[in-house]
């Protein structure tokens, strides 16, 4: 009798689970299975050699040959830190976003690093820049003039009205062990003792814009992770759950989980079609309805210019579980 009962139990939970799994809706993000690409080929200034250099790009495969300042093709949402910047008439390109195999070469994933990027032609400009790799929804806008307010020259966020339980990829981190940060934002270079981390964040938003053209927004949903250490292998289906409302008195949460300081804060188009900062000003309530969606992953989680160079992350099938 008790065996029955076991039987019994563990069948109401079998189909309970099966259930649960039956109700669960995956909506994979366009282009997130990161099999295809832009290749740009952008050839630098004679000043550095002239070299032909190669610029990806998430969307369709295609190639773009020139200088062209890039416009997403194939109406990919992604933009990624991989840039053209064209510094005193002379062009130089940043690439550190690649497609790498994943598992077969008909399988691509995206990956990121930290890398140190120079640009230097004596008695015109000497500079070194260190360049995390990232992957954004939203866009960068070229060519990329100075080093100055890196987040004005990028827009964050696309529009978005769903409310998702987990943002759901592949992920694998390799990080250098070095124990060194370093900061190169075109001056010169610093080290000191620290450690970055890779990182991946979707934040859901509820915008709008003031009379002066001014844009706000209250948070409705966070998810946010750092890695720390090195993975031998690929994470498989990894969920980083989407928390709604004020989630400061969650045990789970942290400090990095919180609003976004006005110091750093992202930009976005207004309705007058100028880049402006999206000033976030509060937590939303729990059940409101966002504008928009912010999904970002990098091989870097602290300010701009600053981090761990060799720093690696790759990412592969993301999605939205609802």
């Amino acid at each position: 009798m008790e065996y029955m009962k076991g039987f019994i139990i563990a069948a109401a939970l079998l189909v309970c689970g099966t259930s649960a799994i039956a109700a669960q809706k995956t909506e994979p993000i366009k282009y997130g299975d990161f099999n295809s690409w832009v290749t740009r080929n952008i050839k630098e200034s004679k000043l550095l050699g002239g070299e032909m250099t190669r610029v990806y790009e998430i969307g369709p495969t295609e190639t773009i040959d020139g200088d062209e300042p890039y416009r997403p093709q194939g109406g990919s949402p992604w933009a990624t830190s991989n840039v053209m910047a064209n510094v005193m008439g002379i062009v130089k390109t940043s690439n550190a976003v690649f497609p790498a195999d994943h598992t077969s070469a008909s399988d691509k994933c995206a990956r990121m690093t930290t890398v140190l990027e120079t640009c230097k032609v004596i008695g015109i400009v000497n500079i070194k820049v260190l360049v995390s790799g990232s992957i954004f929804l939203g866009r960068i806008y070229e060519p990329i003039r100075s080093t100055s307010n890196p987040y004005g020259k990028m827009e964050m966020g696309i529009p978005f009205t769903g409310r998702p339980k987990a943002l759901r990829f592949d992920y694998k981190v390799y990080n250098p062990g070095t124990g060194i940060l370093t900061r190169a934002s075109g001056s010169g270079v610093k080290t000191s003792p620290g450690q970055d981390n890779a990182e991946v964040f979707i934040l859901l938003q509820r915008r709008w814009e003031d009379a002066d053209g001014n844009l706000y927004a209250k948070r409705v949903g966070t998810g946010r992770e750092r890695f720390v250490k090195t993975t031998p292998d690929w994470i498989k289906a990894h969920d980083l759950p989407v928390l709604y409302g004020d989630i400061t008195s969650r045990p789970d949460y942290r400090d990095f989980m919180g609003l976004i300081p006005e110091s750093r804060s992202y930009y976005a188009k207004n309705s007058k079609g100028k880049l402006v900062p999206v000033h976030e000003v509060g937590w939303d309530s729990a059940d409101a309805t966002p504008t928009h969606i912010l999904v970002m992953a990098s091989a870097g989680c602290g300010e701009a210019y600053v981090g761990t160079v060799g720093m690696e992350l790759m990412v592969d099938n993301m999605a939205l579980v609802y």
